[in-house]
């Protein structure tokens, strides 16, 4: 397979959030030349190291033209594009201002590398394109049913690689993650209260009781199963998509990013007690819509095609993350 050491730099979009951060050191561990696009809205100038930051919001009237510059500037060759808006209450409650940052931001990237040349593109996708499969494990071949704007402005972001691969000659991998937390090291945390975990760990902090939504659920305890996967096995997963890139013979764009078993949220909880030492109660409440029972990924693709696994289990998830709390 060829080696990533053939790039000359790569422009990481969001570079300075929880995930993309990760990415940054790895390739910067591997002595490569990196340049961070970020408008520090949720991201953090310290995670980045001595990276190049520019501060720029991809939906800005100007982002094409400053794009193109730091593109030419920094000769960069490939792009992994994380910068978006996430949370699916606010895209349900502000359709319109998700549309404008993701899908916008999308098309600004792709016009900036199709004006300087750059084919090369690690899209961050997520398995909300999927909405509410009938099934427990989802291949990348099961239909994509978003139910928030949020998951459908990542369907079109897929979308859109696929038309610029078809127009101009993109290069692009779109890496549907699952449920990511942990850390891989302790200034990288994942400071927005946003996932479970850190939802957790904010509340044990307020000396409050967790919220489980829904005990109720066909499964094994009653709560919701979900498929976590650890943030340093998918910064990975992207450095192993770049040199997929690399080869002529790709037989896909899309692609599971999970450890293909689930966990439920009291099996979520039930580790933290015992990571943490502390012995808490749980306030459990009536379930939130669009919550389905199980969802987790079918990770035979990428291991086939990618050659990455996960290497990390829930136990190593939460102590990392435990840890990185302080």
């Amino acid at each position: 397979m060829p080696s990533i050491l053939v790039f000359m730099s790569i422009l990481i979009t969001g570079g300075a959030g929880y995930i993309g951060s990760h990415v940054v050191r790895l390739l910067q561990q591997r002595n490569l030349d990196v340049v961070v696009v970020d408008d520090l809205d949720t991201g953090l100038v310290s995670r980045i190291g001595n990276a190049p930051l520019i501060n720029l919001d991809l939906a800005a009237a100007d982002a094409v033209e400053r794009l193109v510059e730091a593109i030419n500037k920094y000769e960069v060759s490939s792009v992994i594009h994380f910068a978006a808006k996430k949370q699916v209450g606010v895209s349900v409650a502000q359709p319109e201002h998700y549309f404008d940052q993701n899908v916008g931001g999308m098309t600004h990237l792709l016009e900036a590398m199709r004006q300087t040349n750059v084919t090369r593109l690690v899209f961050s996708s997520s398995a909300a394109t999927y909405g509410m499969p009938d099934v427990d494990s989802v291949s990348e071949d099961a239909l994509c049913a978003p139910i928030n704007p949020y998951g459908q402005t990542k369907l079109i972001g897929e979308w859109m690689v696929s038309n610029a691969a078809k127009a101009w000659g993109l290069r692009g991998a779109n890496l549907r993650y699952f449920n990511v937390a942990g850390a891989g090291w302790n200034d990288l945390a994942d400071t927005a209260i946003m996932n479970l975990v850190p939802i957790v760990f904010a509340a044990l902090d307020a000396g409050k009781a967790p919220i489980v939504f829904g005990a109720d659920y066909p499964t094994q305890d009653g709560s919701c199963v979900r498929d976590y996967v650890h943030v340093l096995d998918l910064a990975e997963a992207h450095i192993s998509a770049l040199d997929y890139l690399e080869r002529d013979d790709r037989k896909f764009d899309t692609f599971n990013v999970g450890t293909g078993n689930g966990s439920s949220v009291f099996e979520v909880l039930a580790e933290i007690k015992q990571v943490s030492g502390l012995n808490f109660d749980i306030d459990v409440q009536s379930r939130r819509a669009g919550d389905p029972p199980a969802l987790c990924a079918n990770v035979d693709r990428i291991k086939a095609e990618l050659g990455w696994q996960a290497k990390n289990g829930l136990h190593e998830i939460i102590q990392s993350a435990w840890l990185a709390k302080g």
